[in-house]
């Protein structure tokens, strides 16, 4: 029997049995789609994430406490309990780097509730100098940024991203409205334009009005905003330089975006793989599902097979056939998968830049037809085995 007729007789088999050989697919087709989904949701998410980046331009130097070595594997919240950075620090990189940077802010971030009368939201609270809208490219929608003068004198100001300023004032004008941070009163004196969810629902306060309140004598980070982006390793060099006058090399980091980016993305390269791979194991559940449907296949088309065999058959063609129709399941189980997962990727582009890799893809459709290969072949054994005489009298 040449494969042509194998392969419909297959087909014709599959055929008769519409609604077993779709449940049967349905492991494959799940675990496929799955795979294909977590896949392109986490290079989504890797995407948005160098959007983000690249939105706040490539010249930005961040200064982090502790010692951050990309693959240290060392908890970086370790670094952040032994904490050193303090506002001197900015003063003595403003005096070694000189005409080198265009900005430098200290930097504060804690997660706090910001109220205005009965409405609360909880934001993230950064507390910076009157430089931060130039350093980070933000706009102001309304009212303005406070000045040099508000950092000096510790005034009680803010500026709401466009999430906080909905939720606390409903699109209602909120300049010279009070708010409360923390335990003090403060005067909304801007909102700035909208930026993207992460930075929408932040509330800028002057730096030295954050330590006041939040009772801090310590900054998040310093960010510098240096002159010529291709000078950028000289420049991490003079701030390292300038740091050792008064810290350890272990008590500080200087880190670009490109640096920061490369350790989130190694970081969710392994998260999108380690998922990817439990979507898989629904992948060997749906293989399962195939081989108990075979071996039941086997048993209900023994007299077919004693059959068959009395006319000519050789083991070999009833394994062929039997195999065929296992590698049919799964294989057309993961083209559906594939399609399905694919399109499940396209709707998730309303929130995130979600794409289906053409690895992920050939990735997936081997591994479905390696599955049908792997628990196809047992039943086509067995069924190849099966005695003509013994298979003809089973009823």
């Amino acid at each position: 029997m040449n494969f042509i007729e194998t392969f419909k007789t297959s087909f014709i088999a599959l055929n008769s049995n519409k609604v077993r050989s779709a449940l049967t697919m349905l492991g494959v087709i799940i675990g496929v789609s799955s795979v294909i989904l977590l896949i392109s949701a986490g290079k989504g998410l890797e995407n948005y994430i160098e959007d983000q980046f690249e939105a706040l331009g490539s010249n930005l130097l961040f200064v982090m406490p502790g010692k951050l070595k990309i693959g240290s594997g060392r908890d970086p919240s370790d670094a952040f309990s032994r904490n050193k950075l303090e506002v001197k620090h900015v003063k003595l990189i403003e005096r070694d780097m000189k005409d080198e940077y265009q900005y430098i802010t200290p930097f504060i971030q804690v997660g706090g509730t910001v109220t205005y009368k009965t409405r609360s939201f909880f934001a993230s609270v950064t507390g910076t100098n009157e430089d931060f809208s130039k350093i980070f490219n933000f706009e102001i929608d309304q009212g303005r940024f406070f000045t040099k003068a508000e950092v000096k004198n510790k005034k009680k100001v803010a500026v709401l991203g466009k999430e906080v300023y909905k939720n606390l004032f409903n699109n209602q004008n909120p300049i010279g409205k009070k708010v409360k941070i923390g335990s003090d009163r403060y005067e909304v004196v801007g909102v700035y334009k909208e930026k993207g969810k992460n930075y929408d629902e932040q509330v800028i306060i002057p730096y030295t009005a954050a330590l006041d309140t939040y009772g801090l004598d310590k900054l998040s980070s310093i960010v510098i905003k240096v002159s010529d982006e291709g000078e950028i390793k000289k420049d991490s060099r003079l701030i390292k330089h300038a740091l050792l006058k008064d810290l350890k090399e272990d008590d500080f980091s200087v880190m670009s975006q490109q640096d920061i980016l490369s350790s989130i993305q190694s970081i969710l390269k392994m998260l999108t793989l380690v998922l990817g791979a439990i979507a898989a194991i629904s992948l060997l559940v749906g293989g399962i599902g195939i081989m108990n449907i075979m071996l039941v296949s086997v048993t209900e088309r023994t007299r077919e097979i004693g059959l068959r065999k009395a006319v000519g058959a050789t083991p070999n063609d009833i394994a062929s056939q039997f195999l065929i129709e296992s590698l049919m399941l799964s294989i057309t189980g993961g083209v559906v998968g594939i399609i399905l997962g694919w399109v499940a990727s396209l709707l998730g582009r309303q929130f995130i830049r979600t794409e289906v890799p053409l690895w992920a893809i050939l990735i997936a459709f081997s591994f479905s037809a390696l599955v049908g290969i792997v628990f196809g072949t047992y039943p086509a054994i067995k069924a190849s085995k099966k005695d003509p005489i013994e298979a003809l009298r089973y009823e």
